[in-house]
């Protein structure tokens, strides 16, 4: 009757409702299931109403309203969860919005968090998170989520009263939390906004190395190189041996001068010789100036010193690998499945690319086809594929391709190897077909959006391009690649420089160290005139990734300056391993006339 009060508890008020629930719409359920498209099956689920009941995973001491379920209280209740599942999430995040302001409910708070985020209405999920976490001051998950929700919405200067709240709350909960600082923050496109919160932070904790890093991140982050470098050396200067701080000096200092880091590391290294990761980095550093022999060096103390550390073998055949030393290479990773190291199938995995490298075509596919479980059976079956179509069996490749049993995510993984391939055989019209079909069924899908706008660009429809991107930054606002991939069209075919530049720069907020996008950026500054800046990205993008375009790029801002000798030589170092680079070919040949 209405009017009538019942007296269930909230937690038995979220049972009652996955009851009422399931009565109404279980007679709808066959009609629905034939309605619905076959695509939607791989599409991601909606929240059910049984995470409602995850509430009481976390012990909480709240004062919970005395909160009695209405007859309207059920109704908008079971209209939001309706709502949902009928594939309306906006209204059901609305709804349940409005219930958590009026019922100050820290469940049904949490539960529009949950829906909201769902919905992709962040200012909904913010609202309720402010519920949740006033309703429930005690509870550490409300916290995080308010805290992270104010941060992804730029409004961080807020956030800090909670950040601090998150890193006092017990012993190890600041060194914790100030090393996972930077990625919460990362998303938040304010970076001096961001430094200043990480100083005051800090400056809580002053003898804390952590804080200290943390303050280097934020530094780096908004290109403050110096003070980035004093937060680093500080760091050590607090934990003379930990090898992150030393690491991430260097990496600063590499952004002056290799060199520098180079002895840099070595310096710690003389100090703390059985520091591993920082050898290792040391290493790395040493493959990237193509110091081979002292590379190979520390490769010798790395095993002399560590021989039965898995861990550091793995590295080492890695490095070897990049190194193209494919002898030490194959043998440290034969050693592992030797060892019974904890991932074989990686090691299984990368001695297949090792084999492949080399065109060893039918190792490469027995390496590849021995791997039969965990997460590198799919990427393995793709490397099969790859191979056939090298070995010149593109149409065999194609048909093994369509064979595998793959669905969902794995689905949309095995179309883009089939669009790759389309695309190495130069059959751009068919992989733009491909494409478009499979975005027919699912036209928001990122990595689709993303493969189909660079299929378009080889074909010139660059109006398909724009507007797949642009799709794709709506759905995905945090895809790096999609800010640089228009930014880059745009310089690459000298139009609307302004813009480019704008989205190359959010592209690098999202992704700072990404040396593809540090390419872009020096493209576009070398199309605007500034070749002194355009040379610093793009050394910089080299030395981060030997790649044949970037060093296209690089060779032809170094001609430009007249700085030729120089770009003759990394053009020689680039034709040594990608001699038949499209963009390098027609770099070549348009400046060399």
């Amino acid at each position: 009757m209405r009017g009538t009060k019942y007296t269930y508890t909230l937690f038995d008020m979220f049972a009652a409702i996955r009851l009422f629930i399931l009565l109404l719409i279980l007679p709808l359920a066959a009609c629905v299931a034939l309605a619905q498209p076959k695509a939607a099956a791989d599409e991601e689920s909606a929240p059910t109403a049984d995470a409602a009941d995850a509430a009481d995973v976390e012990p909480s001491t709240a004062r919970l309203p005395g909160q009695e379920l209405t007859e309207p209280l059920l109704y908008e209740m079971l209209l939001a969860e309706i709502a949902l599942q009928r594939g309306n999430p906006a209204l059901a995040a609305q709804t349940y919005a409005d219930l958590a302001q009026r019922t100050k409910d820290p469940r049904i708070a949490r539960r529009a968090v949950e829906v909201a985020n769902f919905a992709r209405t962040p200012q909904f999920a913010l609202d309720a998170a402010r519920v949740w976490y006033e309703a429930d001051a005690d509870s550490v998950q409300a916290l995080q989520t308010l805290t992270a929700l104010l941060v992804s919405s730029s409004k961080v200067e807020e956030a800090e009263p909670l950040l601090a709240k998150l890193l006092e709350r017990d012993g190890d909960a600041a060194a914790n939390g100030f090393l996972q600082l930077s990625r919460l923050l990362a998303g938040n496109p304010d970076k001096e906004a961001n430094l200043r919160v990480v100083r005051a932070l800090a400056a809580r904790h002053p003898e804390l190395p952590q804080a200290q890093l943390a303050i280097a991140q934020a530094a780096l982050a908004a290109n403050d190189d110096a003070a980035a470098l004093a937060g680093a050396r500080r760091a050590v200067q607090l934990r003379p041996d930990w090898d992150a701080a030393a690491i991430y000096e260097a990496q600063v200092l590499q952004r002056r001068s290799p060199e520098l880091a180079a002895r840099s590391l070595a310096a710690f290294l003389e100090r703390n010789p059985k520091a591993r990761e920082a050898r290792l980095a040391y290493a790395r550093l040493l493959v990237g100036e193509r110091n081979y022999a002292e590379a190979r060096v520390q490769f010798e103390k790395l095993l002399a010193a560590f021989p039965d550390n898995g861990d550091v073998r793995f590295a080492v055949g890695l490095l070897a690998l990049q190194l193209k030393d494919y002898a030490t290479a194959e043998s440290s990773l034969k050693r592992l499945l030797e060892m019974g190291f904890r991932d074989p199938e990686g090691v299984r995995y990368t001695l297949g690319q090792a084999a492949e490298e080399q065109k060893k075509w039918q190792e490469a596919r027995k390496w590849y086809g021995s791997i039969e479980r965990g997460d590198q059976v799919l990427p393995a079956r793709l490397r099969i594929a790859n191979v056939m179509a090298k070995q010149g069996r593109l149409e065999e490749a194609l048909a093994y391709l369509r064979t595998l049993d793959a669905r969902g995510d794995q689905r949309i993984q095995v179309l883009i190897a089939e669009a790759q391939l389309l695309r190495d055989a130069n059959q751009n019209r068919d992989a733009f077909e491909l494409l478009g079909k499979a975005l027919q069924g699912q036209p928001e899908q990122p990595e689709l959006l993303y493969d189909h706008a660079l299929t378009a660009e080889k074909l010139e429809r660059f109006d398909v391009l724009e507007s797949s991107l642009r799709t794709l930054m709506r759905v995905k606002p945090d895809y790096a690649h999609a800010y640089n991939a228009l930014g880059y069209s745009y310089a690459e075919r000298n139009l609307r420089l302004t813009e480019a530049r704008k989205l190359i720069e959010r592209a690098l907020e999202l992704a700072p160290e990404d040396a593809y996008i540090i390419d872009s950026m020096g493209w576009v500054l070398y199309r605007m005139g500034d070749l002194k800046s355009a040379a610093e990205h793009l050394r910089r993008a080299y030395l981060g990734r030997p790649d044949a375009e970037i060093g296209a790029h690089l060779g032809e801002v170094l001609w430009q300056m007249g700085a030729r000798s120089e770009a003759e030589q990394v053009w020689q170092e680039v034709l040594k391993s990608h001699p038949e680079n499209e963009t390098l070919q027609k770099t070549l040949k348009r400046l060399r006339r």
